[in-house]
């Protein structure tokens, strides 16, 4: 079977402590590959410091002086966000005519050993492989609950993806091609992916602890992906403001009915519900924000790519 040419995808954002351990084992895995005739010579990995605010550049220029075919760089103006740097990676590895690439977060905590069952799987003929995280030994109980919840209310809302599946993947020439034809500013890349329908497998890794710094995906930017993952990819939610739109009307005519029945039939002054009606109109009012909320994310999605900006910009490139 032919080598392949793969590109090793590596976004950073303030992982100078990870790098500094963690490049000459991707190195070290890239040329075992590469010994073994799994992966051409001119395979690649390259680092995108997404606005980075310490070494982090200077450590990937080091490696790359060390070993210019290997180790590849691009730096943003700013922090962009990961989805951001994972594109711009991809984008630079797909104008390189790679055959395939993986993405992996620069702490490796996603098992890199496990880099040659993808491209076995990529051998076989799937054209996306999915990292899949076998457990979650290594993070708490909110760590968990957090993770449960997110894929269960992105899946919910519409915007599917894969359980247990970060960035972890392998995505085929043809994949990357694919992922040309995605113009939006703002690209979920994981529902991108599920969403091309193109032959898929999964790998099964078991998760490291993270042996340097801290995790820079906090809870709040949990948030922000799910937001704009489920934006980016449906209209559930907008549908689900139409029906409780229907059913409190619903309600209110029924109550309004049952108050009428009361006060001229029964005898019942209306002042005895007002403690309820107080208690249904701060209801209302939450309620109502909430939903010109979801709305103005919809709206501020239309706006960015209405006005069709970069989705980053890149200051430096180490090729």
């Amino acid at each position: 079977m032919d080598k392949k040419k793969l590109a090793i995808v590596v976004p950073c954002y303030n992982e100078e402590e990870s790098l500094k351990e963690n490049i000459p084992v991707l190195k070290n895995t890239l040329d075992a590959l590469i010994r073994r005739n799994v992966i051409t010579d001119d395979s690649f990995i390259c680092f995108v410091d997404d606005g980075s605010r310490d070494r982090t550049w200077r450590i990937v220029e080091s490696a790359h002086k060390e070993d210019t075919k290997h180790v590849k760089g691009i730096m943003f103006t700013r922090n962009f966000g990961n989805q951001k740097a994972l594109l711009s990676g991809l984008e630079y590895a797909h104008n390189r005519d790679v055959d395939c690439a993986i993405t992996i977060d620069a702490d490796l905590q996603q098992d890199e050993s496990k880099i040659e069952e993808f491209i076995n799987k990529y051998n076989e003929g799937y054209e996306i492989v999915y990292g899949i995280r076998k457990d979650r030994k290594t993070d708490g109980i909110l760590k968990k609950f957090t993770s449960y919840a997110f894929y269960t209310f992105m899946n919910m809302m519409g915007a599917r993806i894969v359980p247990n599946h970060s960035e972890y993947r392998l995505m085929s020439r043809k994949a990357l091609d694919t992922l040309e034809l995605y113009q939006e500013r703002k690209l979920f890349l994981r529902g991108v992916f599920f969403d091309t329908g193109l032959k898929s497998d999964h790998v099964e890794f078991d998760v490291k602890k993270r042996e340097h710094g801290d995790s820079k995906f906090t809870y709040m930017s949990l948030m922000k992906l799910a937001a704009e993952g489920i934006t980016s990819f449906s209209v559930r939610p907008l549908r689900l403001i139409f029906y409780i739109g229907i059913i409190i009307s619903l309600v209110s005519l029924l109550w309004g009915c049952w108050t009428a029945y009361r006060v001229f039939i029964l005898g019942i002054h209306a002042h005895n519900h007002i403690d309820y009606y107080e208690i249904f109109e701060m209801f209302m009012s939450g309620l109502q924000m909430l939903c010109i909320g979801v709305i103005g994310e919809y709206v501020g999605q239309i706006i960015q790519e209405v006005k069709g900006r970069p989705r980053s910009i890149i200051e430096k490139e180490l090729d």
